[in-house]
């Protein structure tokens, strides 16, 4: 037994309490004194609690002071659970002056200890992206450059790239063409302007912080004596400059201790550089490599289907991670006829489920955000509570509601809501003293915007406004058919050429959005007599938004893949795992991103504790059109052995009713209509009389039909 007391004789900690509960790899981490530690941390390997117990032992054997340890995490949140957790490992120590927290936070506050020795006064502002949007646009305005030829999130996206890799205008300024020339003529007036105003933003604060350890050496040494050890977690995650500052902090005796795993490296998007692993043990040698393979939160089914999958990596550090745990479930892999047929699938496991285990024990992971909208639509009409995690539900999201905007508009014009969000949405060249113009007319006379703006345009010349309203007028032509009122809303605005123009992550994100947006609005087609398929949209959207579900604290969690990372859940729904949907598409030309779209399946299968289940449709309706669709794959380098497929459809019908008027169907059915021909069933939803059936027709497509009306046969029609 070790036992720290103090000069009291008072006991303070036994330190066979902070090794002996670690496992052998794990206390070999923990106790390393003699060199730079690389620790190869599995998926649910314990490296937080292993990074929690090396602090405390540095503290209790007195190797440094609480001072002299340096630890850095890549959220607050989890800078925030190391703290706690060093404390109540230490119950009779009084945490003092440790330094914890991220690059930003830690820059931030050298930043403040030294902003005369980086020329900024003592009240400098940290300006968060919204506001660096505000000085771009000045900075557009004042040379007279057009917005949509220089879209201002296009121009952050550069400046905030070039400080990432350490540049400053200076140095990249370049004008062998105009645009290059333009470009870096911005960057050198946001620069000149953040400096004369004493803002600093995000990225700033590091590259500052680079510069002064740079060019003062001895700020750079007071700090190299000060933080003895260095510990950074997420390794796997740190960019370019990131990884610089890093190295200006470390002199010849201290120790770094870098806990990553090159397996779970999925951030190369936002400037992450997984190379920064296999390049530690050259940068930092001497270096002791420890693997934590020890998994504690899978099965053992789970950890070895996920571990055949990553070897096909291979730019990797080999680690295999395995389990004292029980073996349980193969992972259940379902075939899907489409993506309907995969949402109602998963969605009545979940049902199943929730009689033993909590709704916030299941969590859906997909791709894309776009995937989320038919999810959404199924637990929402089964009445099951869920959450989209990190983001907003399909139907709050901007660009949706953008759209979505022009429909209410089009269903009536008197909507002065509506008219507000889209009247110069995407930017047409509709000024505030138009618009002022426009609401004051309303006003006098008590009408609407848009009755307004139609007696303006009898006595006024506006190219921009006669080409919005020309948009709205056409689209009561297409009133019948949502899907091409739709279409005609997107391709007249030219909102997706807008976002494309963005030339960033979101902006594919959004058009992915706005594309499915155009998918949901095929199931709404019917036979039915007066049928308005645009009332029907929209008093829906509205119905679904207003459920009380989202008050509920135990709830499904929607998520993609990249927002998973980090959590757990009992029953763990990975969907749309399909070529060219997940690997991506347009990741297939580069073997690397390829590679990290592997990483990424790793850390989806890896986050379940219990099961796993993997889906994937037969045919996917993308852009408004059918596609046929391969299993990634992902799915076949998991042996096959360690699968159960499942098709329900196959075994029994698809959803049996109870009433007299049921109308029974099985997935896959083929059956016959007089007008349509020969088709598939593809999905079906019992409401009694108003009971509807999907159908794929050789000839005329997909269609919703009221079973009351559809005289559907199972042979061909004579």
């Amino acid at each position: 037994m070790n036992i720290i007391v103090s000069a009291n004789k008072e006991i303070l900690v036994d330190i066979s309490e902070i090794i002996d509960t670690l496992n052998p790899q794990q206390r070999e981490a923990a106790t390393a004194l003699r060199s730079n530690v690389l620790v190869l941390a599995g998926a649910g390997s314990g490296k937080t609690r292993t990074m929690v117990h090396r602090i405390a032992y540095l503290i209790t054997t007195g190797q440094a002071h609480w001072h002299q340890i340096l630890a850095v995490t890549f959220t607050n949140k989890a800078a925030n659970e190391l703290k706690h957790r060093v404390a109540k490992l230490l119950p009779q120590q009084q945490q003092s002056n440790l330094w914890t927290g991220t690059f930003h936070s830690i820059c931030h506050k050298l930043l403040r200890i030294h902003s005369k020795e980086c020329q900024l006064n003592d009240h400098f502002q940290v300006i968060d992206t919204d506001e660096q949007i505000r000085i771009i646009k000045k900075i557009h305005k004042k040379m007279q450059l057009d917005d949509k030829q220089w879209p201002h999130k296009k121009t952050l996206h550069h400046i905030n790239a070039q400080k990432e890799h350490g540049m400053r205008a200076q140095d990249c300024y370049d004008e062998s063409t105009v645009y290059l020339k333009t470009i870096s003529e911005l960057y050198q007036s946001y620069e000149k302007y953040c400096k004369t105003e004493h803002l600093v933003d995000f990225t700033e604060l590091m590259l500052a912080v680079c510069e002064l350890l740079e060019s003062n050496e001895s700020i750079r040494w007071r700090y190299q004596k000060q933080f003895k050890h260095i510990l950074i977690d997420e390794f796997q995650d740190t960019n370019t400059l990131q990884y610089r500052l890093i190295k200006n902090l470390t002199g010849s005796e201290q120790c770094i201790f870098a806990v990553g795993d090159d397996d779970q490296s999925i951030y190369s998007w936002r400037g992450a550089r997984v190379d920064h692993m296999f390049a530690f043990e050259k940068d930092f040698s001497p270096v002791t490599t420890v693997k934590l393979e020890q998994n504690y939160r899978s099965t053992k089914a789970i950890l070895d289907a996920a571990n055949h999958v990553i070897r096909n990596n291979e730019h990797r550090l080999a680690k295999s991670l395995w389990t004292d745990s029980e073996v349980g479930e193969k992972i259940k892999l379902y075939s899907a006829y489409n993506e309907i047929d995969e949402a109602q699938f998963v969605c009545e496991q979940i049902q199943t489920l929730r009689d033993d285990v909590r709704l916030q024990e299941c969590a859906i992971l997909y791709r894309s955000n776009a995937q989320s909208r038919i999810f959404e639509e199924k637990l929402s009409h089964m009445g099951i509570a869920y959450r989209v995690y990190g983001g907003l539900r399909f139907f709050d999201r901007s660009e949706i509601k953008d759209i979505l905007a022009y429909l209410r508009l089009v269903a009536n014009p008197d909507d002065n809501l509506a008219f507000e969000r889209v009247v110069n949405l995407p930017p047409r060249g509709v000024g505030k003293v138009t618009l002022d113009k426009i609401r004051s007319y309303s006003l006098e006379h008590t009408c609407s915007l848009w009755q307004s703006l139609q007696i303006m345009l009898e006595t006024q010349k506006s190219e921009s406004l006669h080409q919005f309203t020309h948009i709205i007028e056409q689209a009561h032509t297409y009133r019948g058919n949502l899907q091409e009122l739709i279409t005609h809303i997107i391709d007249g605005s030219n909102i997706k050429a807008y976002w494309k123009n963005q030339k960033n992550i979101q902006a594919d994100s959004k058009i992915e959005n706005i594309d499915e947006l155009v998918n949901a609005a095929k199931s709404y087609e019917s036979q039915e007599p007066d049928y308005d398929p645009l009332s029907e949209f929209l008093s829906n959207v509205v119905l679904d938004q207003n459920r009380e579900q989202m008050t509920q604290s135990d709830q499904v969690q929607l998520m993609t893949l990249h927002a998973s990372k980090g959590l757990e859940f009992q029953y763990v729904f990975l969907v749309g795992v399909e070529e060219d949907l997940f690997p991506h598409k347009m990741t297939h030309a580069d073997p690397a991103q390829v590679e990290e779209e592997r990483r990424l399946c790793y850390v989806g299968m890896t986050r379940a504790r219990t099961q796993l289940y993997i889906s994937y449709a037969e045919t996917r309706r993308q852009f408004g059109q059918e596609h046929y669709q391969r299993p990634s794959r992902f799915i076949q380098e998991i042996p096959q052995d360690a699968l159960e497929s499942i098709r329900l459809g196959n075994a029994q019908t698809a959803y049996p009713t109870q009433s007299n008027n049921a109308y029974h169907f099985k997935l896959g059915q083929t059956v016959f209509h007089k007008k349509f021909g020969e088709g598939i069933v593809l999905n079906y939803e019992e409401d009694g009389d108003n009971s509807r059936v999907h159908v794929r027709f050789s000839q005329a497509g997909a269609k919703w039909l009221l079973c009351a009306y559809a005289n559907l046969a199972n042979h061909p029609v004579t």
